[in-house]
């Protein structure tokens, strides 16, 4: 699984994105359908079992296999296929000036979270990366 300072990063990140969502420890752990201990574990950077990683995806909005991939040092995908905004890494985007090859991956990752279920994160980003290469090597995107 992953090391100890991999978790302190998952803690790190599933604390903000619980604060972002202004859930107390209680309201995120009852989505997540465990015990408040187990949630208070994650935050510490403890491990707790597989099962419970993907049940914080759910509670926090996140695809899954989002948790284990933050604890291999990726960003947060949210299940709206974008990243995270804000501390995860995200890059805003002037409404003027549109980056044709961040589009184009938010799009990839919006259609893949919407028609199946059964993809990770880091599958969704692979995929969307794929065709973004693509494009770009076809020259259709910068």
């Amino acid at each position: 699984m992953a090391s100890p300072t991999d978790l302190t990063r998952l803690a790190d990140y599933v604390l903000h994105r619980r604060l972002d969502l202004r859930l107390s420890r209680a309201a995120a752990s009852a989505a997540a359908e465990m015990s408040k201990d187990t949630w208070h574990r994650v935050e510490r950077g403890q491990p707790v079992r597989e099962m419970n990683y993907k049940k914080i995806d759910k509670a926090l909005g996140w695809a899954p296999g989002t948790c284990l991939s933050v604890a291999d040092g990726q960003e947060p995908v949210l299940l709206t296929g974008e990243l995270a905004p804000g501390q995860y890494g995200a890059k805003i985007v002037e409404p003027q000036g549109v980056d044709a090859a961040a589009a184009v991956q938010r799009s990839v990752e919006s259609a893949s979270i919407a028609v199946t279920d059964h993809l990770t994160a880091q599958e969704i980003r692979d995929l969307s990366a794929r065709v973004v290469a693509d494009l770009k090597k076809q020259g259709i995107i910068p």
